[in-house]
């Protein structure tokens, strides 16, 4: 019997899905995306508080290329994109809230769900909060997890509207210091 609209189900959520997972390849120079494409990487840049990456995006209509930094300590992806001549978001950096783990040369990163918008200097919105409960509510996600994630987002929404809503500053004020092209 097919859901009905409405009824709750999971067909009423056409956006639910189980945490988006990501590979990094340090030693190979890769990355293989949620879909499971492999992607080349132009540069990755180990520190002692986190992981650059710097990659193309070959074939998209808007962005060229995007740079992130994952932060295991505060369980960040901060990335900063840069667009095409024509096209220009709204925002300077958008940061994820994820799961990092490092296993030799190879980083995995699990989504949570949730997304910041950061405009410098202006505002930090928060995206998706109704994904994460939707994730909860089918088991996508433990409630243990989803209190993680908010209590991260939390924490990065107050520590960046407290630095002028700068990410960078916020950043290096906790002590991950990042570098941008």
């Amino acid at each position: 019997m097919a859901a009905a609209p409405g009824d709750g189900s999971i067909a009423d959520v056409a956006h639910i899905h189980p945490p988006k997972i990501e590979y990094f390849d340090l030693d190979a120079k890769s990355n293989t995306d949620p879909k499971g494409q492999l992607r080349s990487v132009d540069e990755f840049r180990l520190t002692p508080t986190g992981l650059y990456m710097f990659r193309p995006l070959a074939g998209h209509p808007k962005i060229s290329h995007f740079e992130s930094w994952f932060l295991p300590k505060l369980n960040l992806r901060v990335t900063r994109q840069s667009w095409h001549p024509g096209h220009r978001l709204d925002f300077d950096f958008y940061v994820d809230v994820v799961e990092i783990n490092a296993i030799g040369s190879v980083w995995k990163t699990t989504d949570m769900y949730l997304d910041l918008i950061v405009r410098t200097g202006h505002s930090v919105t928060v995206l998706d909060t109704d994904e994460l409960i939707s994730a909860v509510q089918h088991e996508f996600l433990s409630p243990q997890r989803a209190q993680r994630a908010l209590e991260t987002t939390y924490s990065a929404v107050s520590g960046i509207s407290a630095h002028g809503h700068d990410v960078v500053r916020w950043l290096t004020y906790s002590g991950c210091p990042t570098t941008w092209r």
